[in-house]
C-alpha cells in the first residue's frame, strides 16, 4: 500500500467520525509531505523518515508499515470500527444516490484541496461532484470572487480530466442577499453546471422579508437546487439555532413551479429542512438534492444521514435528483 493513500485513508475516517481537526490535520500533512517523493522507501530504510517536517511518531509508523507491504495497524484497526453507514435505514436509498451537489474545498472554507475531495468522491463510488464553494460576499468563508471563480473553472476541468471514475461538476454554493439577488455575476452563473443558493445572513428576519427573499432567489433562472432552508443548527461546535421564518408553502410552490429542488443537507448539526418541511414539500410536488455540505473528504460519507431520513420521511427515489444519471442531472441543471 502505498503510504500516501494510506495516510489519506486514515484522515478520511477519522473525519467521518467527526474526530478532532488536530487529528485529522496531522495525517493530512504528513500525506502532502511524502506526495511526489520518490526517496520514501531510502529514508525508511535509513531511519531518516522523521527528520521531514510534518511526520511525527504515529504518522512514521504508519510510513514504515505501509512500506513494508502490509496494511497499517492502525489503519485497519479504523476500517473495522468504521463498517457499515454512519446511521441505519437508508442502506436503499444510499444505493441509488450517484452523487453529490454541494461540497466546499480549500478554495473556500473547506479543509482540502480540490483534487483531494474529488479523489474521495471517486473512491467512494461517486459518478459525479459539484464543487461549490462560497461566493464572495460571505468573506467569513472566504468565498470566491468572480476572478477567482473563473480561475476555479479552469482548475474543475484539470482535475476532472486526470481523477478517474468520477465527474467533477463546476458549481457554486451562490448566497441569497437581503433583496433576494444573487451573489455573482448571472454571466458566471449561466456557465457552471449546478447553482446551489442558501441564505447565510440575517437569518433573524421577519417572515415577510424572508419569503419575498427566497422567492427571489427559486424563481432565478440559475438556482438549481435551495440549499439548508431554514439555516438551523441542532448540535455542534457553533451551538444551536432555530430555524429561520418564512411562508415555507410559497418557497416550495415555486421550488416545484420553476424545477428548483429542496436540499436534504445531510450534515448531522444541519438536518435541514426539519421533518415537517419536508413532508410539506414532499406534498406539493418538490424535487429534492440530498447533499453532504461536506467541508472536508471525510465528510463526502455524510450522505449516509441524509439517506435516512429521506427513507424515513418516505421521499422517493424518483424525486431525489442525486440518484439520476448524470446525462439526466445535467440536462435538468441546463433547463433554465
Amino acid at each position: 500500500m502505498h503510504p500516501v493513500d494510506a495516510l489519506e485513508e486514515i484522515a478520511f475516517w477519522l473525519e467521518r467520525s467527526r474526530a478532532s481537526t488536530y487529528r485529522v490535520e496531522a495525517f493530512r500533512r504528513a500525506a502532502d509531505v511524502l506526495r511526489g517523493r520518490d526517496d520514501v522507501e531510502t529514508l525508511v530504510a535509513q531511519g531518516r523518515l522523521r527528520s521531514l517536517d510534518g511526520i511525527g511518531e504515529r504518522t512514521a509508523g504508519v510510513v514504515r508499515e505501509a512500506v513494508g507491504g502490509a496494511v497499517p495497524t492502525y489503519l485497519a484497526g479504523l476500517r473495522a470500527e468504521n463498517e457499515g453507514p454512519l446511521v441505519t435505514g437508508g442502506e436503499q436509498v444510499r444505493a441509488a444516490v450517484r452523487g453529490d451537489l454541494h461540497t466546499h474545498t480549500d478554495w473556500s472554507d473547506g479543509g482540502s484541496p480540490l483534487a483531494t475531495m474529488a479523489r474521495t468522491a471517486a473512491r467512494l463510488g461517486h459518478e459525479y461532484v459539484a464543487i461549490t464553494d462560497h461566493s464572495p460576499r460571505l468573506t467569513v468563508a472566504n468565498g470566491l470572487t468572480a476572478d477567482r471563480l473563473e480561475a476555479q473553472l479552469e482548475l474543475v476541468a484539470e482535475v476532472d480530466a486526470e481523477v478517474e471514475g468520477v465527474r467533477v461538476l463546476s458549481g457554486i454554493e451562490v448566497d441569497i442577499l437581503k433583496d433576494g439577488t444573487l451573489d455573482q455575476d448571472d454571466d458566471l452563473l449561466e456557465r457552471l453546471d449546478v447553482v446551489v443558493a442558501s441564505v447565510h445572513s440575517d437569518l433573524r428576519a421577519d417572515s415577510i422579508a424572508m419569503t419575498r427573499r427566497m422567492l427571489r432567489a427559486v424563481r432565478h433562472p440559475a438556482t438549481n437546487v435551495l440549499g439548508h432552508c431554514t439555516g438551523r443548527l441542532v448540535e455542534g461546535s457553533r451551538g444551536t439555532r432555530p430555524p429561520s421564518r418564512f411562508d415555507a408553502r410559497r418557497v416550495f410552490e415555486a421550488c416545484a413551479e420553476h424545477d428548483v429542488a429542496v436540499e436534504i443537507n445531510a450534515r448531522p448539526e444541519r438536518a435541514d429542512p426539519p421533518d415537517d418541511l419536508v413532508r410539506l414539500a414532499l406534498d406539493l410536488g418538490c424535487l429534492f438534492a440530498i447533499d453532504s455540505d461536506a467541508h472536508a473528504p471525510g465528510q463526502l460519507d455524510f450522505l449516509d444521514h441524509g439517506c435516512a431520513r429521506a427513507a424515513a420521511l418516505g421521499v422517493p427515489l424518483e424525486r431525489i435528483v442525486t440518484t439520476w444519471p448524470l446525462d439526466e442531472l445535467l440536462a435538468w441543471t441546463g433547463r433554465r
